[in-house]
């Protein structure tokens, strides 16, 4: 990786590079082994960002981390999240102060360090008041075991009303937001990265190739590819349904794009959500090697302006194709929300 090696972390200071390695897979569909040697891999090429969380193969993927930064670990802005159900007990999750304690030491513990860098809440929770998540990520900071903190997938509004109650009440605000944002999932384009923009808060995007659908294996008239993701979350990638088939239009349009300027799909995903001013940092998710190595080559690639507005007619501007793309259930989205009330005429 040798463009744009730097870029700053919203309002932090901090300087990151413009690819962060994340570690999902670790764990789960690549053992050990090779996720150590995919991440060091990353170490060497300039990586200087790795994003994990504590639900990934449930706890595996922090171990795993942790025993490869070994000894390189102030090298590394080291970041992972907390809210998923850790083992059977529903009481082992969300974002309540009783958990994030407990989580945060389990994460420290796992991932062989003193300090986080980067602890995000992976999702909202609407069973616990935002702000005694904010003021418990503040007492960790103010303790040593974290640096900075952030949210992931977070609804504007929510984003606002972070802001708006740390300065209320003496809190830092979070530094960052992490969320989906591809070719394929342009919603953040409408509310969030002006909000992310307005208050200084860092974004780190993820899933540039959108769960595999701008990896060059989506194309009209070709059969349905495998995916490991399609168990998690059923019809999600099923080319069959009318929504899936408007996303694999659109899939095919740009892999022609690309094509057409001498580029892999890959290279023109990932160079597009670079590309964007609100965005700190794109996570990575290989699985190999030689998917790191496509990674790093893409990260160098730079669009025309001719390129970007050829995309932006082919997929509008801050919309996606299917809801769950967004990375969350809107609840009021949710059936029981829509439902009208009824009204006594009588």
């Amino acid at each position: 990786m040798t463009s744009k090696v730097n870029r700053t972390l919203g309002r932090t200071g901090v300087l990151v590079s413009p690819l962060t390695l994340g570690t999902m897979n670790f764990g789960r569909w690549q053992e050990e082994g090779e996720s150590i040697r995919i991440i060091r891999a990353a170490l060497d090429a300039g990586v200087t960002a790795v994003d994990t969380a504590d639900v990934y193969s449930q706890g595996v993927s922090e171990e795993i981390v942790g025993r490869a930064i070994k000894g390189r670990r102030d090298d590394v802005f080291l970041a992972t999240k907390f809210h998923g159900q850790i083992g059977d007990d529903p009481r082992h999750a969300g974002n309540s102060r009783r958990w994030i304690v407990r989580a945060v030491e389990d994460s420290l513990r796992r991932l062989g360090t003193d300090r986080i860098d980067l602890y995000q809440a992976h999702r909202p929770d609407p069973h616990t008041d935002l702000l005694e998540t904010l003021r418990t990520l503040d007492d960790l900071i103010r303790q040593g075991k974290i640096l900075y903190y952030g949210t992931s997938v977070f609804p504007a509004h929510q984003l606002v009303e972070a802001q708006w109650l740390a300065d209320r009440h003496g809190l830092v605000a979070p530094h960052t937001e992490q969320l989906p944002y591809s070719l394929l999932v342009r919603s953040a384009e409408r509310e969030v990265f002006p909000v992310t923009r307005k208050y200084g808060v860092g974004v780190l995007a993820y899933g540039p190739l959108a769960a595999g659908w701008l990896s060059g294996r989506y194309r009209v008239g070709g059969e349905q590819p495998e995916s490991a993701r399609a168990e998690l979350i059923p019809g999600r990638f099923d080319i069959t349904l009318e929504r899936n088939r408007r996303k694999l239009a659109a899939a095919d349009a740009l892999a022609r794009l690309a094509e057409d300027n001498g580029l892999t799909l890959v290279d023109l995903a990932l160079a597009f959500a670079l590309n964007h001013p609100a965005v700190s940092s794109v996570i990575i998710g290989p699985r190999t090697i030689e998917h790191l190595d496509a990674y790093l080559k893409a990260a160098t690639v730079e669009l025309s302006e001719d390129v970007l507005d050829r995309i932006d007619e082919i997929v509008d501007p801050g919309t996606h194709f299917i809801e769950r793309d967004t990375g969350r259930d809107t609840p009021s989205l949710q059936p029981a929300a829509l439902r009208r009330a009824h009204t006594d005429n009588a």
